[in-house]
């Protein structure tokens, strides 16, 4: 996995080998330890950034590129 200094100059570890695909790059996991145990959220692969945020559906949006991953469920109830 590849360290890297998040926000608050906390040390976090990006999985590569873990990621979901976005419209404009990948959005891989990240975690608070390199044993994989507590995961801390999503790293934008495509203007690497931590900066990025996932609602309710499961949806993740960078708030620095625009890059998105779809929801993981979709409702029609929900449009």
């Amino acid at each position: 996995m590849e360290q890297r200094v998040g926000p608050g100059d906390r040390t976090l570890y990006i999985d590569r080998e873990d990621g979901d695909i976005g419209t404009k790059g990948p959005f891989f996991v990240v975690y608070l330890d390199d044993e994989r145990e507590r995961r801390w959220g999503f790293f934008c692969g495509n203007c690497e950034t931590f900066n990025n945020a996932m609602d309710s559906m499961g949806r993740i949006r960078c708030n620095d590129c625009s890059n998105l991953r779809k929801a993981e469920e979709w409702d029609a109830a929900h449009e």
